[in-house]
């Protein structure tokens, strides 16, 4: 797989959109790369989990609850390895865990995510499954907008990686967006 083959994806699924976009963390965008499309789209998660598969290592998989579920879950499937699901808080019932799925003191866990903006929710679930006993220095999303995640996770001693970034999505996007104008 290409970073092409992934750029093409996400667009054939109608998941980059252009206009004014307001983002999670509150700040606005020109673009926006919608997670949940890319997420239910086969040959998008095909794509994601080969490429995945491809940087894990042998590293347990964590994925951030909700929306890198479905991605850790497929590259789980494409590997062979377990996973675990790092929620953004503890469950009010049942067991309370904050972190679902096996998790070993000291094992290497790399997080999987979809969309890396500031960073701060991937950083969420690192101190999550640090606090869990997990070792952890690496995150990988399918794209980082570049807007400070590498930056705030080197902060915590974290690497990320990325299959696309921003610069990839909009090397030929319409005029008008990604220069600021």
């Amino acid at each position: 797989m290409t970073s092409q083959d992934l750029i093409d994806a996400l667009r054939d699924a109608d998941a980059v959109k252009f206009g004014e976009f307001e983002l999670s963390h509150g700040g606005t965008s020109e673009y926006y790369v919608d997670k949940y499309v890319f997420e239910t789209d086969p040959r998008s998660l095909e794509l994601i989990a080969e490429a995945f598969a491809d940087r894990v290592g042998d590293a347990k998989l964590a994925g951030v609850a909700l929306g890198a579920v479905p991605l850790v879950a497929v590259t789980s499937v494409e590997t062979g390895q377990p996973y675990v699901i790092a929620r953004k808080q503890a469950k009010e019932y049942g067991t309370g865990n904050r972190i679902e799925g096996d998790l070993a003191e000291g094992e290497e866990v790399v997080v999987l995510e979809d969309i890396a903006t500031t960073g701060q929710s991937a950083v969420d679930a690192v101190e999550a499954l640090r606090e869990a006993g997990a070792v952890v220095d690496r995150v990988i999303v399918v794209v980082d907008r570049q807007e400070g995640a590498a930056e705030n996770l080197a902060e915590h001693d974290v690497e990320l990686e990325s299959l696309l970034t921003a610069d990839d999505l909009l090397a030929d996007a319409p005029d008008d967006v990604g220069d600021g104008s």
